[in-house]
């Protein structure tokens, strides 16, 4: 019973089109923590003062992949936002917050665009779920028919 609720959702098939964006866009720059490791990896959380930044880069890296692996496929979408949505909140507060101290508010706001389109797709797929055309509505619909 917990499962199907964490799993079912009556959501529009155009929850797709969040589920594609959001999870590409943390597919790929997980990606690119391993592809490019001093300038978006391990080199740009020690600039940033993320401590162990070699264990804490890779860990983010494949959070990111996994995570927006599963919105891609719309697999365990609730559970898989939880993360990234973490990951969101550290992301703003370790790089967004010196934009706003130093810069103002309008410099913060304009870097920060992506991980507040991020964050809030996150949270909407968080409540929404994953929409129809998913893993998850698949197995909600074995769930409620397992003999057929």
């Amino acid at each position: 019973m917990k499962w199907r609720k964490l799993l079912a959702s009556n959501a529009s098939p155009a929850v797709i089109l969040i589920r594609l964006i959001v999870g590409g866009v943390f597919l790929s720059e997980g990606i690119q923590k391993f592809l490019f490791p001093w300038n978006l990896g391990v080199g740009r959380f020690t600039k940033v003062g993320i401590p162990s930044p070699g264990v804490m880069a890779p860990f983010v890296g494949v959070v990111e992949i996994v995570g927006g692996a599963f919105l891609l496929a719309g697999f365990l979408t609730r559970l898989a936002s939880i993360p990234l949505i973490i990951d969101m909140l550290v992301a703003m507060t370790t790089t967004k917050l010196p934009i706003l101290q130093k810069s103002g508010f309008w410099a913060m706001a304009h870097e920060a665009r992506v991980d507040y389109a991020m964050l809030l797709g996150c949270i909407f797929l968080l409540i929404a779920g994953a929409g129809p055309w998913s893993f998850d509505a698949a197995l909600t619909r074995v769930a409620e028919h397992p003999d057929g």
